[in-house]
C-alpha cells in the first residue's frame, strides 16, 4: 500500500467516524430537536479551534454480540480547544451511536481529557446525551462511572465544571452533574432522574411523566439540581459562553478582567428613594443590583429556584464578582432551607475559585414553620453560616433594611469575617423586629394599659427609634459605615481596589465537616 493509498484509508476512516451512528440516526437526532455531538462542540468552541482526541477508540466487550455493535469514537467525543480564546477541554456524548451508553473505553476516553484538563489548569464542559449505562458492559460500565465521579470530585475547585444536559441522564450518570458547579438543561429535549416513570410506576404506584419528573422546569424550579434553563440547544450554548466569561481557567487565575466602560464613580440617585417608607412593602431587590454593577449586567443564576434569594454574577469596574441578595418579592426575602444550600454552594463556588462576594442584606429572619423545622433549618442555615465563615476571598456586605436575628449574623456579617460592612440610613439591625420586641420587652406594661392598643403602638414606635437603625450597630465597628445610597456603587468599587491584596489563611487542617 502506497503513502497516498493509506492516507486515503485515514481520510476515509475519519470520514465514517465523523458520520456517528450513521444518516439516519443524525436525522433522527435533529427531529428531535437535538443537534448531533459534533455539532454541539462546534457551535460551542472557537472556529476551527477543537481538537479530537481517542477518535479510534471502540469497545473491548463482546458479551452480548457487542463486537457486532461497535464503532470507532464508542459513543462520546472528546478534545480541547479554544471558547473566546481560552483553553477548554470537553466531552460531548453521540445519542447516534449506541445510545451515547456509557462503556469503559467511553469512560476512559472522558476520564483521560478529565486529566489533561487538571494538568493544563483549564475549565471541562460535559455535554450529556446518553441512555445511561451500556448495560452490556456490566461492571465495566460502572467501574468508569466511578472514575469520573472520583475525577469529579478531585477537580472540584481546582477547575471550573460545566454539565450540560442536551437530552437523558439517567441512572448513576446523574452524579456526575450533581458534583459540577453549574448544569444546564434544555426544555422539552433533556431529562434527569435516577429511577425512570416506568420503575416508580412499578415501585410507588405513582403516575409521572418524564418531563415531570426530571425535565428542565423541574429541576430548575423545584429540585435545585440544575442552574440554567435554556429553550433551545443555541441558546444553552451562548449562555455557556457567557458564563465562562466570569469564570477564571482554575484556582490558581483570576477571573478575566474586562476593560470597564462604566464610570467606577457613577452616582445613582434613584437608589436613594427605592426603599419603600413601609416597612414591610417588598421591592425588586434586582433593581438595586442591576444599578450598582457595570453596565446593569447581572447574569443570574439558579433564577427559578428558592427565589427568595438572589445568586449570581457582574462585573465591578472590569472585575468579576459574585452576588448574593435576599429578595423581598418573595417570602419578605427570609431564609429558608432551600436559599441556604442555595446561597451556601455559590459562595463556597466563589471563595474556590478568587471571585469576591457582594451582598444585598434585606432579611427579616428564618422562614418559620413546623415545614421548615422539620426539613432541618437548622442543619441547612448551619451551612450559610459556615460557607461564608470559611471564605476568605474579598467580602463586602450591604444592609439596605431589614437584619434580623441570626439572619442578620448568617448574610455575610462583620462577625462571619465580612471585610467591609455598610449600611443605608434605612437599615434596621436588630434582634428582632419592632412588633416582637416591644410585645416581649413591654408585655407588663402593654398589658395594665388603660388603652392596650395604643400602648402598644407606642411602644413599637419607641423602639423602632432607639434601635431600628443603623446607628447602635456603627457605634459598635459591626457596621464600618452608614453610607448614602446613591454612592454605594463607589464605596463597593473602593472597598474592592483595597481588598485587592487581601491575604488571610484558616488554621490547617484536612477539610472541615460542612454541616450537610
Amino acid at each position: 500500500m502506497t503513502t497516498t493509498d493509506k492516507l486515503t484509508e485515514l481520510r476515509n476512516r475519519k470520514q465514517k467516524i465523523e458520520q456517528g451512528g450513521g444518516a439516519a440516526k443524525i436525522e433522527k437526532q435533529h427531529a428531535a430537536g437535538k443537534m448531533t455531538a459534533r455539532e454541539r462542540l462546534k457551535k460551542l468552541f472557537d472556529t476551527g479551534s477543537f481538537i479530537e482526541i481517542d477518535p479510534f477508540v471502540e469497545t473491548r466487550s463482546i458479551e452480548f454480540d457487542m463486537q457486532k455493535k461497535k464503532i470507532p469514537g464508542d459513543g462520546v467525543v472528546t478534545g480541547y480547544g479554544s471558547i473566546d480564546g481560552r483553553l477548554v477541554f470537553a466531552s460531548s456524548q453521540d445519542f447516534t451511536v449506541i445510545g451515547g451508553s456509557l462503556g469503559e473505553m467511553h469512560a476512559k476516553k472522558i476520564t483521560k481529557v478529565m486529566d489533561m484538563a487538571m494538568k493544563m489548569g483549564a475549565p471541562f464542559i460535559s455535554i450529556n446525551d446518553s441512555g445511561g449505562a451500556r448495560i452490556e458492559e456490566g461492571i465495566d460500565a460502572l467501574s468508569g462511572f466511578g472514575d469520573i465521579f472520583f475525577r469529579n470530585t478531585l477537580a472540584s475547585g481546582v477547575i471550573p465544571q460545566i454539565s450540560v444536559i442536551m437530552g437523558p441522564c439517567a441512572g448513576g450518570a446523574v452524579y456526575s452533574p450533581a458534583i459540577t458547579d453549574f448544569v444546564f438543561m434544555v426544555e422539552k429535549t433533556s431529562q434527569m432522574f435516577i429511577t425512570g416513570p416506568q420503575v416508580i410506576k412499578a415501585v410507588t404506584g405513582e403516575d409521572v411523566t418524564f418531563e415531570q419528573l426530571g425535565g428542565a422546569d423541574t429541576h430548575n424550579s423545584k429540585s435545585g439540581v440544575a442552574h440554567f434553563k435554556c429553550s433551545n440547544e443555541d441558546e444553552c450554548i451562548e449562555q455557556i459562553k457567557k458564563l465562562l466569561s466570569y469564570l477564571p481557567d482554575n484556582n490558581l487565575s483570576d477571573p478575566p478582567y474586562y476593560q470597564p466602560e462604566d464610570d467606577m464613580n457613577r452616582i445613582i440617585e434613584e437608589l436613594d428613594e427605592i426603599i419603600p417608607d413601609e416597612a414591610n412593602k417588598p421591592y425588586d431587590m434586582k433593581e438595586i443590583i442591576c444599578r450598582v454593577l457595570d453596565n446593569g449586567d447581572f447574569f443570574e443564576i439558579q433564577k427559578h429556584f428558592a427565589q427568595n434569594i438572589i445568586i449570581g454574577f457582574g462585573r465591578m469596574n472590569g472585575s468579576t464578582v459574585g452576588i448574593i441578595a435576599n429578595q423581598p418579592k418573595y417570602l419578605a426575602g427570609s431564609l429558608d432551607v432551600n436559599s441556604s444550600d442555595k446561597a451556601a454552594r455559590f459562595v463556597r463556588f466563589c471563595d474556590a475559585f478568587n471571585i469576591p462576594v457582594i451582598t444585598f442584606t434585606d432579611v427579616p429572619g428564618y422562614l418559620p414553620g413546623v415545614d421548615q423545622e422539620h426539613n432541618g433549618i437548622i442543619r441547612h442555615g448551619a451551612k450559610l453560616l459556615y460557607a461564608f465563615s470559611e471564605a476568605t476571598v474579598p467580602k463586602i456586605n450591604v444592609i439596605v433594611r431589614k437584619a434580623y436575628g441570626g439572619a442578620y449574623i448568617a448574610m455575610n456579617s462583620k462577625h462571619l469575617g465580612a471585610d467591609m460592612v455598610f449600611a443605608w440610613p434605612s437599615a434596621e439591625i436588630a434582634v428582632m423586629g419592632p412588633d416582637g420586641a416591644a410585645n416581649i420587652i413591654f408585655r407588663k406594661e402593654i398589658s395594665e394599659a388603660i388603652d392596650p392598643i395604643a400602648t402598644r403602638t407606642q411602644k413599637i414606635q419607641e423602639y423602632r427609634e432607639k434601635f431600628s437603625n443603623p446607628y447602635i450597630a456603627a457605634s459598635r465597628g459591626y457596621v464600618d459605615d452608614v453610607i448614602e445610597p446613591a454612592t454605594t456603587r463607589v464605596r463597593i468599587i473602593s472597598a474592592l481596589e483595597m481588598l485587592a491584596s487581601k491575604r488571610e489563611s484558616r488554621p490547617s487542617k484536612k477539610h472541615g465537616n460542612i454541616p450537610l
